[in-house]
């Protein structure tokens, strides 16, 4: 059974002790309390918000409830903050002289101020019972301001080995994934869409393998690892094969966010000449008639024309070939209402043709779907 209790405890007490390295982790309250537990995010307040929480309390405002977890009486640090690390690490990175409110850092205020943050008092709810009803109750108050998204509950849902490995190369701000991949890879490390992508990629492959599998079936499977590297591995891969293919430096703009996973299980093995790729790219970059560029190099590897989003011919070019041919399908010799009718160019566009009026014709539904199947 879940037990909650309310305890009151001061900001001096909470920054006591506050280390934040590699070696221990994050830790406060006399070193008894985990700040950053495996399943947290990294510290995202910018400077604004973190001054937000230091005016707060210098002006003796009410700050938000905090929620800690009691851990088992034999843990190391017996405490975790399950909702309040932002504001805890706000209220300890200022006093240890991180950064400072209205150009005064913690050690320039007067001996008054500086008692006056340190005797603020915290309201703390604790929470003792089973990891599900944690869990569970984590996910119901999750962290006002800055939701959690989907991948940060995952984390917190399938907390172990795997996922603080996991975090050490997608989640932290300049991490290897980052590094590796930030012109490829939507997103920030920090708020897990690296993670999510990498989760995302894998499970596809090992889907794509005969394996089914979905990004959340791999978390819980592999929960237990002593570590990600496998993850860390295949990511690596995928994004190497991409960046030795495709220039970066010229095709930048279309090469981020694209499913490189797919690309690499299905091409990773082709012996692919990418001069002629490199000159196919950069003249489709050029070509006014493709809409969806992020589909150029997806297209000139599987040569379907539905990756690039053609220009469609405008409703009075249209009506004008309708006009002209009278209605009349020039394939089957049908005539049809306008609206039973669509536009085709005459010279298709692999083949050069542009959507201007004298290469548009009027074909019926049938015609039309006949002569794009072929």
């Amino acid at each position: 059974m879940l037990d909650i209790e309310q305890m009151e405890v001061t900001v001096g007490e909470v920054v006591s002790g506050y280390i934040d390295n590699e070696e221990q982790g994050v830790r406060g309250y006399h070193g008894q309390l985990d700040i950053r537990p495996p399943y947290q995010r990294e510290f995202i307040y910018n400077e604004a918000e973190q001054q937000a929480v230091i005016r707060t309390v210098l002006h003796r405002y009410p700050l938000n409830v905090m929620y800690w977890v009691r851990r088992s009486a034999d843990a190391e640090c017996p405490y975790e903050v399950m909702d309040g690390q932002q504001r805890t690490l706000s209220l300890c990175r200022y006093v240890a002289g991180k950064f400072s409110v209205d150009f005064k850092n913690f050690s320039n205020q007067p001996e008054d101020i500086q008692k006056r943050i340190l005797e603020y008092p915290l309201t703390v709810y604790v929470c003792t019972g089973e990891p599900s009803e944690k869990l569970e109750w984590f996910k119901t108050i999750n962290i006002a301001g800055k939701p959690l998204n989907e991948q940060e509950i995952r984390n917190a849902i399938y907390a172990g080995p795997f996922v603080s490995d996991a975090k050490r190369h997608f989640s932290k701000t300049g991490c290897g994934a980052y590094r590796l991949g930030k012109d490829l890879v939507a997103g920030t490390p920090i708020r897990q869409d690296f993670l999510r992508k990498a989760l995302e990629w894998m499970a596809d492959h090992e889907t794509r393998q005969g394996h089914p599998q979905t990004a959340v079936g791999y978390m819980a499977r592999h929960q237990h690892d002593p570590n990600a590297n496998p993850l860390w591995s295949y990511f690596q891969a995928v994004l190497n094969w991409a960046l030795t293919n495709f220039d970066i430096r010229r095709f930048r703009p279309v090469m981020k966010g694209l499913d490189w996973a797919l690309l690499y299980d299905t091409y990773s093995s082709a012996a692919l000449d990418t001069e002629a790729l490199a000159r196919r790219i950069a003249a489709l970059m050029k070509d006014g008639e493709v809409q969806r560029r992020q589909g150029i190099i997806p297209y000139v590897l599987t040569g379907d024309e539905r990756s690039l989003d053609l220009r469609a011919f405008p409703e009075d070019i249209r009506l004008a070939a309708w006009e002209r041919q009278q209605g009349v399908c020039p394939l089957c010799g049908g005539r049809f209402d306008y609206d039973l009718m669509e536009a085709d160019h005459i010279v298709p566009w692999a083949r050069g043709g542009r959507t201007v009026e004298e290469n548009c014709q009027m074909l019926c539904r049938e015609c039309n779907r006949r002569k794009s199947a072929k």
